[in-house]
Order: structure tokens, then sequence, then C-alpha cells
């Protein structure tokens, strides 16, 4: 098992074609994965537990986790995209495996979230300080929403789009997100942050 805290270099290449070999399986088990659920998912496997892990509170760990997760992930959806095999969705509500179809637009997010986590530099100078300010901007961010497309790519939506299907993909995140199901409060008040602005 491989500690996230002591990652190397040395360690890293094998432990990424593990990890994309497990997402290529996992993913294909089920239409549309939330991070969270995929994240437990993982955690099940012996090689990948600790590297992966995540507690209460430790959010460093939980950037650790987050971070290693989408690298692959990214990382997975170049080398599908590139051998036509399939197109990977990357949002941050949901993670879901489609079948390649010739002259399909990617569905990934945008590119500088994509080169955000492909980026090893993001993962290497993480310390706590850094992921504070990061969740601490991320909630600015949040709180000052007012463009349409952004509170669209939260619901992972894109226009044309009508009110009745935000509405309804409102209510199935709402229900797919609840603490109560495992999902956790930040994406609950995300999703509630866009459709405020979207239903106004």
């Amino acid at each position: 098992m491989i500690d996230a805290r002591k990652f190397t270099h040395t360690a890293f290449n094998e432990v990424m074609d593990y990890l994309i070999s497990c997402l290529r399986r996992t993913l294909k088990l089920r239409d549309g994965w939330s991070e969270y659920e995929l994240l437990k998912q993982l955690q099940l496997d012996e090689r990948l537990g600790t590297l992966l892990a995540t507690e209460i509170g430790d959010s460093l760990a939980l950037y650790r986790a987050h971070f290693l997760l989408f690298h692959a992930l990214y990382r997975l959806a170049d080398d599908l995209a590139r051998s036509q095999q399939a197109l990977l969705e990357i949002s941050p509500l949901v993670i879901r495996w489609h079948d390649y179809r010739a002259g399909q637009q990617g569905l990934t997010q945008a590119d500088a979230i994509r080169e955000y986590y492909l980026d090893w530099k993001n993962y290497d100078t993480a310390d706590q300080q850094t992921v504070d300010e990061l969740i601490a901007s991320f909630w600015v961010g949040i709180h000052r929403m007012d463009n349409r497309e952004d509170a669209l790519t939260v619901l992972g939506l894109t226009d044309p789009v009508d009110d009745e299907t935000i509405r309804k993909t409102y209510q199935r995140l709402v229900m797919q997100h609840h603490p109560d199901r495992g999902g956790d409060a930040e994406n609950i008040q995300a999703i509630n942050a866009a459709i405020k602005l979207l239903l106004k």
C-alpha cells in the first residue's frame, strides 16, 4: 500500500497506470459516478486504499486523493479519446463513460481545469495553507457566481437547455448528493447556489 503523504515521482508511473486500469474497469460498472462514490469504490482496493485515503477534517489528505483521482481521470480521458474507444465525461458532480462516436465533442471540463490536474507540480507544492486557500477561494467563487455558464457547469449542463431540464437535473443531483445518501454539504451548497442563479 502507498501513503499519499510520501508519494514520490519514483512510484508515479506504476501507481498511476494501476489507478487508471482500475478506473477503466470501474467506470463501466454503471452509468455515472459522483466523485465521492468513485473514491469510496477505489478505496476498497488494497493497493489504492491508503493512497486515496480521506479523513473527515483532513483537507490536505482530501485534496491529495482528489488530485490523484482527477489526474488519472484526465489521463484516461485523453487515452480513450485518442484511441477512439470511449469519451469520458468529467464534471464536478458526475463522472461517466460514453461509447465513442466519430465527430462527438469532448465531454471533459475546460482546458484550464484539465491542465491544472495534469500538472504534477500542483500536487507536489500543495501544503495545508495552500489547500485552505484553495477552499476559501472556491467558496468566494460560489457566492459570487453570476454567470449562467458557470452555474450550468455545476449542474453538468450546457446551453441550450430549458428551465424544466434544469429543474429535473437539480432535483436528481440533490437526491444523489444529499449527505444522507453519502454526499457532502459542499456539493449541495454548490448545487443550490447554481439553481438560485438559473431559476431566479
